[in-house]
């Protein structure tokens, strides 16, 4: 099964971050947007793993959940990896929760590498994709709608509280992935 572990966005949280995806969309650029329904904070991507991992997986996410309390998660400004003037993965960030979402990656990170899933090869980073450059198609305009997105940003209210974390399935098509709720964990709530 192809999984990972990720904080599921409010459909509110979703619809905002639809509105910047079209914002961008009229710069006329290259990008494969990321479909708004399957917009989320990934704290951990498993990859392929076997049916019989499935169990342990599930009990990690579940003893990992206990252990963290629910937080208030605020989004912050768009940007982009490398850098802004050379986009490939269009993002936004966390400011409100950045440490708390970090503590619990580090934690499923650790646990999951003691039943054979890799470790990553970069520190985790709090963000949620929103697009992938294709190409240099119209990347100057594109540039230009990020800075200006990135000097108006905190216009909107893009908070939640973060109660739970989500193991997805994920299944490849030709139209796109499809996400399916695996398993969901709540954090404490008191």
């Amino acid at each position: 099964m192809r999984a990972f572990i990720a904080i599921e966005l409010p459909q509110k949280i979703k619809d905002a971050l639809e509105r910047l995806q079209n914002q961008l969309k009229t710069t006329g650029a290259d990008v494969k947007w990321v479909s708004p329904q399957n917009i989320h904070l990934t704290l951990k991507f498993l990859g392929e793993i076997d049916d019989k991992k499935i169990g342990e997986v599930t009990k990690i996410l579940e003893d990992n959940a206990k252990n963290e309390k629910a937080f208030p998660l605020r989004l912050t400004s768009i940007g982009a990896f490398p850098k802004i003037d050379t986009p490939r993965v269009i993002w936004i960030g966390v400011a409100q929760g950045d440490n708390e979402t970090k503590k619990i990656a580090g934690s499923l990170e650790d646990a999951l590498s003691k039943i054979g899933i890799s470790k990553e090869d970069r520190p985790f980073s709090s963000h949620i994709t929103i697009g992938r450059v294709r190409s240099p198609q119209n990347r100057d305009k594109l540039v230009q709608g990020l800075k200006t997105l990135t000097d108006s940003s905190g216009k909107e209210n893009l908070e939640f509280t973060a109660d739970k974390i989500t193991l997805f399935k994920s299944t490849l098509t030709p139209k796109g992935p499809l996400y399916e709720a695996f398993k969901i964990a709540a954090l404490q709530t008191t």
